[in-house]
């Protein structure tokens, strides 16, 4: 026994001290001259470039940068620099985010860092037109989806069950018989009537786990997947979902509103409610919904068309205002008309009118408390995109961008996410 001890003290310190990699030693950083990189328009916004190896700046260094209008920058230009540093200027007379992209070639090497500064954001709009059968058009979809029973299957998974909380894989229909939602359901153990929250997912075909702190502070928790397939398989299933049948699944139907591959998603999001309303200890007070990039999007689609949500939280929602490009400002992601002028035609445009989260948000009432966060980096969602959604919500809302963050968040930005859905249910 005392060998053993001491086997496993051993393998422990070896694993405690062993080494990991982390980060680059060459760093390249732009920073802006206002602390909240935010500026007034016409103002000018004064960036300085560093290059640094082991903290400090790097001599004689090749770089490449792009300045001006985010997806539209205007000045691009190589040079080497001498001390490893270099300062740029730029202004916007209109609303909206100027970004710089640095690229530095060392060793052989790309090293990348960006800034992108708002210019008088509270004032961007968005582009996208609201068809005046929008409402109509998703509440007779939602009717006719609920023609269709529920017919739930549920399924313990005791693998993941902790002493707090119960957890399911379950599925339920969608909007015609055979087409099915799967989710993961995560549950208080302890008997009662509790606050929920729908978790709605990013782009991509991936299993997924259930939100099981959440639910041990007291909700219940439904997390879905959006393609029809259960959540629970091998992941090289869902790599080959994703590299085959479902790849490119956001431009399905694109072309036709009751094609859409998101009619279906979308949809799913409302049955959830629907099964949570009706097969979980949902306390009929307050439900929410969450997600981020394409959950982004589905929270504000869900929010918008249901009163039932209480509160919601969208994080660097995607999929709002397809027509940006088309007026040559930043558009969201997929960017459908950005990329591909064969896509431009009148049937694809319409079509994602019915599509867009701008006219989601603009369906939210006063009865629903938001919050809206996302990072001035990011290059997938520009943040003029995700601005500019946040200023057309009339009802209640907070917004916390985190300037740095591109496509991700930090923990800091998670942490303040998830207290402020625990507030919302009276759980903090």
């Amino acid at each position: 026994m005392k060998r053993l001890l001491t086997f496993f003290l051993c393998v422990a310190a070896y694993m405690g001290l062993s080494a990991q990699i982390r980060g680059n030693n060459i760093v390249v950083t732009v920073q802006p001259d206002h602390q909240d990189w935010t500026y007034k328009s016409g103002e000018t916004a004064r960036f300085v470039v560093n290059v640094l190896k082991s903290g400090t700046l790097l001599d004689n260094v090749s770089i490449d940068y792009a300045a001006g209008p985010e997806m539209y920058q205007d000045v691009k230009k190589s040079m080497v620099l001498k001390d490893g540093t270099l300062k740029l200027t730029g202004s916007m007379k209109t609303p909206g985010f100027y970004r710089v992209d640095v690229t530095a070639h060392v060793g052989g090497k790309d090293y990348k860092g960006a800034c992108a500064v708002a210019f008088s954001p509270e004032q961007l709009q968005p582009t996208t037109v609201m068809p005046k059968d929008f409402n109509d058009f998703w509440q007779n979809a939602i009717k006719e989806a609920r023609k269709t029973d529920l017919d739930p299957t549920k399924r313990l998974l005791p693998e993941r069950c902790t002493k707090d909380v119960n957890v399911y894989e379950v599925s339920f229909q969608n909007m015609s018989r055979g087409n099915r939602t799967y989710g993961i359901l995560t549950v208080p153990v302890k008997e009662g009537k509790y606050p929920a929250l729908l978790r709605v997912p990013g782009a991509g075909v991936r299993p997924y786990g259930g939100d099981v702190y959440t639910a041990s502070q007291g909700a219940v928790v439904l997390e879905i997947g959006i393609h029809g397939v259960p959540v629970t398989m091998e992941q090289r299933i869902y790599d080959n979902l994703q590299n085959g049948a479902l790849s490119g699944y956001w431009n399905f139907g694109m072309d036709n509103r009751d094609e859409s591959y998101y009619k279906h998603v979308i949809l799913g999001c409302i049955r959830a409610l629907d099964y949570i309303e009706e097969y979980t200890p949902w306390n009929g007070k307050e439900l929410g919904v969450t997600g981020s990039s394409q959950g982004g999007f589905l929270t504000l689609a869900t929010a918008g068309l249901d009163r039932r949500i209480t509160y919601y939280a969208p994080v660097h929602a995607a999929l709002c205002d397809h027509t940006a490009s088309l007026k040559g400002i930043a558009c969201g992601w997929p960017h459908y008309f950005y990329w591909d002028k064969a896509k431009r035609t009148e049937k694809n445009i319409e079509t994602s009118r019915y599509y867009d989260g701008v006219n989601f948000a603009r369906l939210i009432t006063d009865a629903q408390k938001g919050w809206f966060s996302f990072g001035y980096n990011d290059d997938v969602v520009p943040p003029t995109t995700t601005w500019g959604t946040y200023n057309i919500v009339t009802g209640p809302k907070e917004i916390s961008p985190y300037q740095q963050t591109a496509h991700f968040w930090y923990q800091e930005q998670w942490d303040e996410w998830e207290e402020w859905l625990l507030k919302q249910m009276n759980l903090r």
